[in-house]
């Protein structure tokens, strides 16, 4: 599933029906997240057959817009299938899941960037009346995303991408994520100036299966593939 962050032309990668409900993209501050999750918006925009919507804050946009891949045309018409919904807190994200079943055509591709930094800790230790609010917030999150998810998925194909920052060479607040997300995709440094390897942390790849993984560099203030490779 990594070739899915990046633009290939020639490669048609469309989302299925069993694809995994929902994905977290975890990696250091800096390395290209939001890039990578407008590329993969992107993507699925320009195979059709759905909506894709983005939830974000609209701040960040506006001071750190994502780059674009090497190949995109900035002014392609792709870019008006794609939905920008600003929320500035976790009450928004949960309010846009709580009437998720209300949509007469489900989207079959819902993002939230930088997941973790809509919940605000002091406010949900104040809401829970418990030092851990962050905590039992974001399960509560993700379990209401996890049944709107599986709800859609009763009609066809849809996924939710996650996105959160890490410092380290793992993702953080694993202990919740292992309980509601299917799929960690983590990024960690490469050896050059601005590039990165994407691959897959959790679930781990059998024995007998091959791992993919994906180098790129946002060095030159663009999203670029380096290489695609299997080991």
């Amino acid at each position: 599933m990594v070739e899915r962050f990046f633009f290939r032309q020639a490669t048609n990668h469309e989302l299925q029906v069993n694809a995994e409900p929902i994905v977290l993209l975890s990696g250091p501050p800096s390395s290209g997240k939001t890039s990578l999750l407008f590329q993969f918006a992107f993507n699925s925009a320009a195979e059709g057959n759905g909506a894709v919507v983005i939830l974000c804050k609209g701040c960040k946009l506006e001071t750190n817009p994502p780059l674009l891949s090497q190949g995109v045309d900035p002014s392609s018409e792709i870019f008006q299938r794609i939905q920008m919904k600003y929320v500035e807190d976790d009450e928004g994200i949960n309010k846009y899941f709580a009437a998720f079943h209300l949509h007469d055509n489900m989207p079959k591709l819902i993002i939230v960037d930088d997941f973790v930094d809509h919940f605000h800790d002091k406010k949900c230790q104040e809401r829970y009346n418990n030092p851990r609010g962050r905590d039992m917030a974001m399960a509560r999150v993700l379990s209401l995303c996890h049944n709107a998810v599986n709800h859609a998925k009763e009609k066809g194909p849809c996924q939710l991408l996650l996105s959160d920052t890490h410092n380290g060479d793992s993702p953080r607040l694993l202990y919740i994520y292992k309980r509601w997300v299917s799929c960690i995709y983590s990024i960690n440094e490469g050896n050059d100036y601005g590039s990165y390897i994407l691959k897959r942390h959790f679930p781990k790849v059998d024995d007998d299966a091959k791992e993919e993984s994906a180098k790129y560099s946002i060095a030159l203030q663009k999203l670029v593939l380096q290489d695609l490779s299997t080991e």
